[in-house]
């Protein structure tokens, strides 16, 4: 259900560093959305070319999406989603777009269904 999509303009400099950033935000999207990890979706494009504020200095772009986002609760989502990018990638928080997207059941699938 939950989906984490990151995109940056940095590189991890090593496969095993790829590796465990994404372990580290699978968990954070399970323990943040309060969700079985075994549901959890996180991709990370690294090295894309990515403008921020006219500048080319180190930013991400995010996308949580999942069923039943809380509205009320991205506030504090974004504080922890950007610690997360700013302690793994180094893209300050200030260089972070978060885009939230609460999906609908029927809008999800999987395994030949939807949740809807």
């Amino acid at each position: 259900m939950p989906l984490l999509r990151l995109s940056t303009n940095q590189q991890l400099a090593t496969t095993e560093g790829r590796a465990d950033f994404l372990r580290r935000a699978s968990g954070w999207v399970a323990d943040h959305l309060d969700k079985p990890e075994r549901y959890c979706m996180v991709t990370l494009e690294t090295g894309v070319s990515l403008l921020f504020a006219g500048s080319d200095e180190p930013a991400a772009f995010a996308e949580l999406a999942s069923l039943g986002l809380p509205r009320d609760d991205t506030g504090r989502l974004s504080v922890a989603l950007c610690d997360l990018i700013n302690e793994g990638l180094g893209v300050a928080p200030e260089r972070i777009y978060i885009h939230f997207r609460d999906v609908e059941r029927p809008m999800w699938g999987t395994n030949r269904t939807t949740f809807g």
